[in-house]
């Protein structure tokens, strides 16, 4: 019994026929348009004039129902009263802000262009108007049955307005006119109209995502949006991961090596200072840009590091008491755009492991452009005590674990080769090889 009065008790029964009666009330401005054919022909039958009316009217809420605005609306709509789960249409996110589309800085995962919607399919086209019409239906045919029921079950028990109820069948006829089966009578009304609001949502409930729903082809393309959207966060990730990641492990070891030199090399401690301040700087305009990317506002256009930053980046390193030994070799100016970039950052981690994980000692630095690769490699001396006189391992610097990954998903992106682990007993080489046919 209670399994029965269930439906009854929820919140989204109600809402759903109130959505459902919406839909009928909507429809009456159009039926006076739907009534001028009829009017038209006055000399035809009544019956075929109420057919040209209906048909007409269906015709118009089909027309209002191709209109892609009114589909967005009838799902929003259909999300908050009927209670169903629907995603948005395919291409609702294009207009909003897109990181990666406005800025270039992509580093393989986004093209900085979207894909286009694709067209949809006539027999999808048609289904926004097919459940606009079985809404509007639905909607009178519940408006009506419940509001006769209603009616009834409020005016039998009293002999309002003279009411009585009468049944007829197989020639055995029942009329109630007062008295206690007249309150029996009115509360099958009314339990009938609620049944006719049940009966009405569930129908609703059922077709919505059968008609509002995605079909295969706006499956195709929320997988599509989905997937450069997933691919951007990712990339901002990597990016995030790389500046901050870098700067803090360089602001950690330059801080300690200016603690260490105040007193007896005051110019040194200046020195690292600044270029503790000049690297913050930079990740905090990285950092800006990540941020404001994510929140979806309308960011301006996003630092860019390139290989022509490597030797600020080499400085960095200097001034945080660590040995370079750089070797560039090849024409660097000629590597340009996502490749460019994608090096900066995988020199930028190598380098950040180096000071991490490193013991002291020269950490080699090799970047040789070709004309169809570029290859760096980054070794450095693993074990012993570091440059600054303290432990540089990973109980200094706690460590995610994304980095080798991360940069491994960025070679791979540029159809790279990677080789990261031991070179030799006491050393530690990093080496990746980029195809430079794809830097433009």
């Amino acid at each position: 019994m209670m399994r029965g009065i269930r439906p009854l008790l929820r919140g989204s029964t109600y809402s759903g026929a109130l959505f459902a009666f919406c839909g009928a009330l909507v429809s009456l401005p159009l039926l006076p348009v739907a009534m001028l054919p009829a009017l038209a022909w006055p000399t035809a039958p009544y019956g075929v004039r109420i057919g040209l009316v209906l048909l007409s009217w269906a015709a118009l809420i089909g027309v209002v129902g191709l209109a892609r605005a009114t589909r967005r609306v009838l799902i929003a709509d259909a999300r908050r009263l009927l209670r169903v789960p629907l995603p948005d249409p395919a291409g609702a996110h294009r207009h909003a802000s897109s990181p990666g589309t406005s800025t270039g800085t992509s580093t393989g995962t986004s093209t900085g262009t979207e894909p286009a919607s694709p067209a949809p399919a006539p027999a999808a086209r048609w289904r926004t108007p097919l459940w606009l019409l079985l809404h509007v239906a639905l909607g009178w045919i519940g408006a009506l049955a419940s509001g006769v029921l209603i009616v009834a079950g409020l005016t039998l028990p009293g002999n309002w307005l003279r009411a009585e109820a009468g049944l007829s069948l197989f020639g055995w006829s029942v009329r109630v006119a007062g008295g206690w089966a007249s309150w029996v009578v009115a509360l099958g009304c009314l339990l009938l109209a609620a049944t006719v609001c049940v009966v009405v949502t569930g129908a609703l409930r059922w077709a919505a995502p059968k008609l509002l729903g995605p079909s295969s082809a706006e499956r195709l393309a929320l997988a599509a949006e989905r997937e450069l959207r997933l691919a951007e966060r990712n990339r901002l990730a990597h990016e995030l991961h790389d500046s901050i990641g870098h700067t803090l492990t360089a602001a950690t070891i330059q801080a300690a090596v200016a603690g260490e030199v105040l007193s007896a090399d005051p110019v040194a401690a200046r020195a690292a200072m600044r270029s503790i301040e000049e690297s913050t700087r930079a990740a905090l305009e990285d950092l800006d840009y990540v941020l404001g990317a994510l929140r979806e506002e309308k960011a301006g256009t996003a630092p860019t590091r390139t290989l022509a930053d490597l030797p600020e980046l080499l400085d960095r390193l200097r001034h945080a008491g660590a040995v370079v030994e750089p070797e560039l070799s090849g024409e660097l100016a000629q590597v340009h755009g996502t490749l460019s970039r994608a090096a900066y950052r995988i020199l930028q981690e190598g380098l950040t492991n180096a000071l991490r994980h490193g013991a002291g000692g020269p950490i080699e630095v090799r970047v040789a452009a070709a004309s169809d690769a570029l290859e760096i490699d980054v070794i450095n001396r693993t074990g012993g005590r570091a440059s600054t006189g303290k432990s540089a391992g990973p109980g200094v610097f706690p460590t995610s674990g994304h980095g080798l990954p991360g940069l491994a998903e960025r070679v791979r992106l540029l159809h790279g080769e990677v080789e990261a682990g031991p070179d030799g007993p006491r050393h530690w080489r990093l080496a990746v090889r980029l195809p430079v046919r794809l830097s433009a």
